[in-house]
């Protein structure tokens, strides 16, 4: 089975076309380098608007059937930046220890990563995480987390993501 990955682009600027989305690219290219398995992306590019945010997330987890939903961007203090209360809104449980992950991983490289609001939440049986803006923030995020996502995928009796383990090692418990 193909698993379906959302890719989501929270961006005023980028959705207007002021600037080409680098980080929606960044996370394929992540994705592509991670995954040995057959998938799919499945991309959305939206401004930051609550309604949007929420409705592109429903449409691919309950329309698409994405397992793992990944978005970047609107997860910073600025007015406009809420993505995370819109992937609280769409969720049926949060997933903190992603966003402390995160976090931490990122106050390795910059002091203000403690600005950063990302998350995570199951919605379904899916996987929706909130990604930084910045492309090298994207990839060091998904570093840390990504080795306990596959295994999160199987509790949730999604597809089998296999990963190239020269890259990135997923943890799964012995049976």
């Amino acid at each position: 089975m193909t698993a379906r990955i959302g890719i989501v682009t929270v961006s005023d600027r980028a959705s207007a076309g002021v600037y080409e989305d680098i980080s929606g690219k960044a996370i394929e290219s992540t994705l592509n380098e991670y995954l040995s398995s057959a998938w799919q992306s499945v991309y959305r590019l939206i401004p930051d608007e609550p309604d949007q945010i929420e409705a592109a997330l429903i449409e691919l987890v309950d329309k698409e059937q994405c397992c793992l939903v990944v978005t970047t961007g609107g997860t910073g203090p600025a007015k406009r930046d809420v993505t995370p209360e819109a992937t609280e809104a769409v969720c049926d449980r949060m997933m903190p220890g992603f966003g402390e992950l995160m976090r931490m991983e990122s106050l390795k490289y910059v002091p203000t990563a403690i600005l950063s609001r990302q998350t995570a939440g199951l919605r379904g049986s899916s996987l929706i995480i909130n990604l930084p803006g910045k492309p090298k923030a994207i990839r060091q995020c998904l570093d840390a987390v990504f080795p306990a996502v596959p295994y999160c995928i199987d509790l949730m009796e999604g597809p089998f993501l296999e990963c190239d383990e020269t890259v990135i090692k997923p943890f799964r418990p012995k049976k």
